[in-house]
């Protein structure tokens, strides 16, 4: 489910790169500058650039998912604590471009705790764009933490940030 969502903004994308070469081809079709066949090279090859963007896009995601699920399977017998986490409000971009969010955990134990937690980060259409895992490490009993969950890729656009899952151990 994450994956067909993950591809719908690259599978968008190619089809906006493929539209604006086309409207591309007809204009230059009008100008005396370059040649027909000139035009529909250029075209042909943004649309094979878009092509292979995307598909990196969709391997980066398919990468970061997959080491998610590692980093979970390394806890075994832990505690769901989704409950437990919040996240300051919706990403924003650090100096490199990479979305950034606070991660608030609050232990209501009694000794301390750390904590796996799968930050999502989407579009506004809810595509998943990117996730990432934060180990929180000897949360205090009855106390919080605060950490930064920081996307795997630059992300551009409005992101929002959800928890995926968050461990308790």
């Amino acid at each position: 489910m994450h994956q067909r969502n993950g591809i719908r903004g690259p599978v968008r994308l190619i089809l906006a790169v493929f539209v604006v070469a086309a409207l591309a081809t007809q204009l230059a079709a009008c100008s005396d500058d370059s040649s027909p066949s000139d035009t529909a090279s250029k075209a042909a090859s943004a649309v094979s650039q878009a092509a292979s963007a995307a598909t990196q896009a969709g391997d980066a995601l398919a990468s970061a998912t997959a080491e998610a699920g590692r980093k979970f399977d390394e806890f075994k017998g832990g505690v769901d604590a989704k409950d437990e986490v919040k996240l300051d409000g919706n990403a924003s971009p650090d100096s490199d471009g990479r979305a950034t969010v606070k991660v608030t955990v609050t232990n209501p134990t009694s000794s301390a705790k750390s904590y796996v937690v799968q930050v999502d980060f989407r579009d506004q259409s809810g595509n998943l764009l990117d996730t990432t895992v934060v180990t929180v490490n000897d949360v205090a009993g009855n106390g919080s933490k605060d950490a930064t969950a920081r996307s795997n890729r630059s992300l551009t656009g409005d992101v929002k940030t959800t928890v995926a899952r968050a461990v308790r151990h």
